[in-house]
């Protein structure tokens, strides 16, 4: 690893490290003030900051160590435990929402009367503190980094909406509108966290990388190299950033040594500008029998 990649992990873990604390803090300030203020939306959204503080004590963590190399017991390198950090985020924040869903939805039937001063004194806060993390994460390349940098980005949305409530509610009294704006700030969340975990859970299942279709990165090679076909390829991420390759190339039989190199490079090349880091590939003659089950594919 270069020394700027160095500076560069040691960065992103010390911008998740001050998200940790200054998020942790104030989470429990938006707890006992959510209590004194008796506000559902606050609650709400003092559940999510404290999901949050945790995935980011996991996500400091596990991005500390997704930076070790490949070793005899993970031949890829430790990459996919930042992605761990993703996948328990998205969680802790699933369960959090149901909890809070559990506890609005009565309140909408039952408004209660709640505290504006104070909601609009913490809407505040919640924006400044917000917003230093998000500019702290701002820019972060893999899938862990890109999921807290959006929930924390959610919160800043949610307590501008808290803020707009809360002056709303300070010259009319309409107190369904609190557990009306904590229900709608869950219901986003839940839309945002459900897409994310969806992306997370298919890296982790080996999932085709969406943006990439194997039908039309076979027919490019076909096309574009002496390769006669192409058939057996499986494409893969490793953590959201690097995509791998193997495929099967049938070439012509009187094919020599240095046009099957200058064959592989070819399609390297080719495969790089596609966002294919890493490529295996498998070269079969032309009258060769194939013994895999898809040499059609």
């Amino acid at each position: 690893m270069s020394e700027h990649q160095h500076e560069h992990d040691h960065s992103a873990a010390g911008n998740i490290k001050f998200a940790f604390f200054l998020n942790l803090s104030f989470s429990i300030i938006e707890i006992i003030g959510g209590l004194l203020t008796n506000s559902m939306a606050i609650l709400s959204d003092a559940l999510h900051d404290l999901g949050d503080s945790i995935s980011l004590a996991v996500s400091w963590y596990l991005e500390n160590f997704s930076q070790k190399g490949a070793d005899k017991d993970f031949s890829y390198g430790y990459a996919r435990f930042s992605l761990l950090g993703a996948l328990i985020n998205s969680i802790v924040l699933i369960l959090g929402s149901f909890f809070i869903l559990s506890e609005v939805i009565p309140r909408l039937f039952n408004p209660q009367a709640v505290h504006p001063e104070g909601m609009l004194f913490l809407s505040l806060l919640g924006i400044v503190v917000n917003g230093i993390s998000v500019l702290k994460l701002r820019g972060g390349s893999s899938l862990n980094k890109e999921v807290v940098s959006w929930h924390l980005m959610e919160d800043l949305l949610g307590w501008t909406a808290v803020l707009i409530v809360s002056i709303i509610l300070i010259f009319k009294s309409i107190p369904v509108l609190d557990p009306l704006l904590s229900l709608l700030i869950n219901f986003y969340i839940l839309y945002n966290v459900f897409s994310k975990l969806k992306r997370v859970l298919n890296i982790f299942l080996q999932g085709v990388p969406g943006e990439i279709e194997i039908g039309n990165l076979q027919q490019k090679i076909e096309n574009e190299t002496s390769a006669l076909s192409v058939h057996h390829t499986h494409l893969w991420t490793l953590a959201g950033e690097n995509n791998f390759l193997s495929t099967h190339v049938i070439i012509p039989d009187q094919f020599s040594k240095e046009e099957i190199i200058k064959l592989k490079s070819e399609i390297k090349d080719l495969l790089a500008a596609e966002k294919i880091d890493h490529v295996t590939v498998e070269i079969e003659y032309k009258n060769e029998q194939c013994e895999s089950e898809d040499c059609d594919i």
